[in-house]
């Protein structure tokens, strides 16, 4: 089993970047490969994914662990991948995203494709960071676009 971890510093609450995270339909949005992405019952998503030419249909298990806004989830079909993610609130308005991701590396490259070794963990880690750069830019906006709202609320009577 390999393991991959990162963090990105989010200058958002706490509150709207958790939020974020249960919006499981606009995974598509930062979440890179995923072009469907549908909760059933509880808490379940159904994905749909596209890996270089291969589409896949992806079932995963979301849970919510403690109140210390910790996200965890795990596939339930294909290659078994595993993983949460934590919020930390830096301040009232920044937060740090932690995700710890757990994949057995012959699993993902059967279902998968793609590298084997250094150059799949590689590949990995990028489409991780780049996931993590996709939700800070989407929470962003929304916080920036929330507070343009409020200032203009202000301005008339």
């Amino acid at each position: 089993m390999s393991t991959l971890e990162e963090q990105i510093d989010i200058a958002a609450p706490v509150l709207v970047a958790w939020e974020q995270l249960h919006r499981v339909h606009e995974y598509p949005q930062f979440v890179d490969g995923v072009r469907s992405a549908h909760p059933h019952g509880r808490n379940l998503a159904h994905l749909g994914v596209r890996v270089g030419d291969a589409e896949l249909s992806v079932d995963t298990e979301i849970t919510d662990r403690g109140r210390g806004r910790v996200m965890a989830w795990r596939t339930l079909s294909s290659a078994h991948l595993s993983g949460a993610f934590a919020l930390l609130p830096l301040d009232a308005r920044r937060t740090r995203l932690q995700i710890r991701v757990e994949y057995d590396p012959e699993a993902v490259q059967h279902e998968f494709g793609g590298p084997r070794g250094f150059a799949q963990a590689g590949a990995i880690e990028r489409a991780v960071r780049g996931d993590l750069e996709h939700f800070r830019e989407l929470v962003e906006a929304r916080v920036s676009a929330a507070d343009g709202h409020l200032r203009d609320s202000h301005k008339h009577p």
